[in-house]
């Protein structure tokens, strides 16, 4: 039997994320756990989180826990949902100024006044867009510009166009989804997007990078 650890960082709903993985994946026994040797012992890490940047790393810390999510990062699939997405970039303008893990070169930023002035609110609340900028196996049965569930007041921007594998708009484009070497990740929900997330879910667990 397959195994999943979902980190807990203190943030966000961790359960339906476990609760969706099971859904997903038949038969793949699943975690909720901040403990390093039960993250390491795991076939694959979903590196999930809501809120605050500053808050999501100090929970990290700079210890054994650290540690073992830059092994999984080197060594088996790991899927980063929403926040878990922007601590894997370089740096994040939230909480004034925080260095991410750098496994994705990019920036993270404030939704700004141009998305306001387009009467859009901040946060991005709700269901949007997902453009497919190139092919991956966690798209496998999801059609281009399929519609997932955001909530997020910071966006992601990657450096590098190869590294984006998913764009949206909200008052301007950003990085919806990204991936490089084992590592993938999405700005969204899946586990609160319905079927289209599922599929999404059921992908990683079928992904073998």
């Amino acid at each position: 039997m397959s195994s999943l650890t979902v980190v807990d960082l203190g943030t966000g709903n961790l359960h339906s994320v476990a609760k969706a993985v099971e859904y997903a994946g038949e038969g793949v026994s699943v975690r909720v756990s901040s403990d390093p040797a039960v993250i390491r012992r795991a076939d694959r890490v979903i590196l999930p989180g809501q809120g605050a940047v500053g808050t999501w790393f100090k929970a990290l810390g700079a210890g054994e826990l650290r540690n073992a999510i830059d092994e999984v990062i080197k060594s088996r699939p790991l899927l980063g949902i929403c926040l878990g997405l922007q601590a894997l970039f370089d740096f994040s303008d939230e909480d004034e100024g925080t260095p991410g893990l750098g496994v994705l070169p990019g920036r993270v930023m404030r939704f700004s006044p141009p998305a306001q002035t387009n009467g859009l609110k901040v946060p991005h609340m709700g269901w949007n867009n997902v453009n497919q900028s190139q092919q991956h196996p966690i798209w496998k049965g999801i059609g281009d510009g399929e519609r997932f569930y955001f909530v997020h007041s910071y966006y992601a921007v990657a450096t590098h166009q190869e590294d984006e594998i998913g764009g949206t708009v909200y008052g301007h484009s950003f990085t919806s989804a990204a991936a490089s070497g084992g590592v993938a990740a999405v700005q969204f929900h899946p586990e609160k997007s319905a079927s289209a997330g599922i599929q999404l879910l059921r992908n990683f667990l079928a992904w073998s990078p």
